[in-house]
């Protein structure tokens, strides 16, 4: 029997490495990491997802995205036959966004987002406290793998202006319930995770191993 085609996108700006713990049969799946590329000035998000899609070389592949990537990749959907759409730490459509991006809509407030502050994270780092914070700015320096700052401008104006205002169903969506920045209270329908933060893909990598091989089997 051939081996399930895993295609694994990862969240905004990173890289493949968020998905270094995470562990598939590999009698059973193959794992494919997508990675993000620089967009065309002024390129649709619909655009950039058919110029990915051309990385994905498997027929029925499972699409497996972060954040962003989760987004990116049920976009990515309409131009692959997948067997099947996984989404972690993300969201279905733009009804499940949080209060502030939708009001982030409407003022264009997240034009003021200080990139290129973001993108220098050993500055950043310089004017941190507290062992947590530290902890955390080391992680995106590791995982943070593209600090371009037309990426990152378009990057969040796409996930602000997304237009899926309806969930597609079957699309199966995998969520903490401790995710700070899609709250759960705004998430229609999910598999919850018990203690997830919006990286859990990072700090909950054994529930995941456990579970998705399931997940992706199951009819």
């Amino acid at each position: 029997m051939s081996k399930i085609p895993v295609y694994f996108m990862p969240g905004l700006a990173a890289s493949p490495a968020i998905f270094e713990r995470i562990k598939l049969d590999e009698t059973v799946f193959e794992t494919c990491l997508l990675e993000w590329e620089i967009p065309h000035p002024k390129e649709a998000l619909s655009d950039y997802a058919l110029r990915i899609s051309k990385n994905i070389k498997h027929e029925n592949p499972v699409l497996i995205g972060v954040s962003f990537g989760g987004i990116l990749v049920q976009e990515i959907a309409k131009h692959v036959q997948a067997r099947k759409v996984i989404i972690i730490s993300s969201v279905r459509s733009n009804i499940e966004f949080p209060r502030r991006m939708k009001i982030g809509k409407t003022t264009k407030a997240y034009k003021l987002i200080p990139m290129k502050l973001i993108l220098n994270i050993e500055s950043l780092a310089k004017y941190s406290f507290g062992e947590k914070i530290n902890k955390r700015i080391k992680l995106y320096e590791k995982f943070l793998a593209v600090r371009d700052l037309n990426y990152l401008q378009w990057a969040v104006e796409s996930v602000i202006l997304w237009n899926r205002n309806q969930v597609d169903d079957n699309v199966i969506h995998i969520h903490g319930d401790q995710d700070e920045v899609f709250p759960i209270k705004y998430i229609n329908s999910c598999i919850v995770v018990k203690g997830g933060t919006h990286i859990m893909i990072l700090n909950k990598y054994k529930w995941l191993n456990e579970n998705l091989p399931s997940i992706i089997l199951e009819s």
